[in-house]
């Protein structure tokens, strides 16, 4: 697997002259809560006191899961393809959100088991039409899996070499909540119960079964955190793997990320465990009321931005969280401090 050369943003200079320039605002002292400390990260992310947002980008990564045929997903394969062209004939419900904040959208065939025509929307990476099921066999290869994250970071080179200093990833993939629960089952050795949710809407009844299969896929194979490539080899997606060189990729250029739902969150696990200073890159949009995401923040020790009981995916979660960003940056740079609109400070 190819090499990534990550930067601690940890800058006690910068972030002392952050912290004053924060407090020197014509406000009372950390009245300004989560938006303090997110201008504070943004300025440290971009190494400036006056840090600026530009052409933010959100990358929908697709891509098809062998272990739907085990029915765990209340949905048909076939939905992973059709959603693809509702996204590019913007439809969609992060088409809506993206149009809404500015945002460029660039949809990435990682592994659609479909053959799609020639789209400008429409990123064309394809690794196979989906992965293995693993409850036989490894999802991928090791060397697929490390295919896909240098394909995924080549993705996320071009969106910075086009101007973006903000990354938002999204995925679409049916079966692929399946393939986060036992990347977190594994990753933050939680039992697999504690992981596993209702996905797109499984019963009762199908819910069982999903833990049932996936217990046996988990009980099948002997992999350990010490090892992620290969944890992510014989549970992740092809969208997954490209997601991690995607985010590895973008926190190399030092570009903020915001980081959507369960499965985004399930790549960026992998990607901590590969290199943990991605995570000085990550601005956590929302927690999810998929099952399992709120115990993998927990883990992470992060707080995210909203809590809305979102559980789409696609990236949706990231572009609402985008405008607290914009005002976090428009704060630091714009509002008055004590000094110059001759306003008395504190004086005990």
């Amino acid at each position: 697997m190819q090499t990534f050369q990550i930067e601690s943003t940890k800058n006690e200079t910068l972030q002392a002259a952050l912290i004053h320039k924060i407090n020197q605002k014509t406000k009372p002292l950390g009245a300004l809560g989560r938006l303090e400390t997110l201008a504070l990260q943004l300025g440290l992310i971009q190494k400036t006191e006056h840090p600026a947002l530009q052409q933010q980008t959100m990358l929908v990564f697709a891509g098809d899961h062998g272990i739907v045929a085990e029915g765990v997903s209340p949905y048909p394969q076939a939905v992973t393809a059709q959603m693809v062209l509702n996204f590019l004939n913007g439809g969609a419900a992060i088409n809506v959100f993206a149009r809404q904040h500015d945002f460029q959208l660039h949809v990435v065939d990682s592994g659609v088991n479909a053959v799609f025509e020639p789209h400008p929307m429409l990123i064309d990476a394809k690794l196979g039409m989906g992965t293995l099921s693993f409850l036989h066999d490894p999802a991928m290869t090791r060397e697929e899996a490390a295919q896909a994250i240098a394909r995924g970071a080549e993705i996320a080179r071009d969106a910075v070499a086009e101007g973006c200093n903000v990354l938002a990833l999204g995925e679409m993939g049916i079966g692929n909540t399946s393939s986060a629960s036992c990347l977190m089952s594994v990753l933050c050795s939680f039992p697999l119960h504690q992981c596993v949710g209702r996905g797109t809407g499984l019963s009762d009844k199908g819910l069982d079964h999903k833990l049932s299969v996936l217990t046996n896929a988990l009980q099948r194979h002997h992999v350990d955190a010490i090892d992620p490539l290969q944890v992510l080899a014989v549970f992740g997606g092809f969208e997954i793997a490209m997601m991690v060189g995607a985010l590895l990729a973008a926190a190399e250029a030092r570009v903020t990320l915001l980081i959507d739902g369960f499965i985004a969150t399930s790549a960026l696990l992998v990607a901590a465990k590969l290199y943990p200073q991605v995570l000085d890159y990550c601005v956590f949009a929302h927690c999810s009321d998929e099952s399992g995401h709120g115990k993998m923040l927990e883990h992470l020790k992060v707080q995210p931005l909203l809590h809305l009981s979102l559980r789409l995916g696609e990236g949706t979660g990231a572009v609402l969280a985008y405008p607290l960003l914009q005002s976090a940056v428009a704060f630091l740079n714009e509002m008055a401090s004590f000094e110059s609109a001759g306003v008395s400070g504190k004086t005990q």
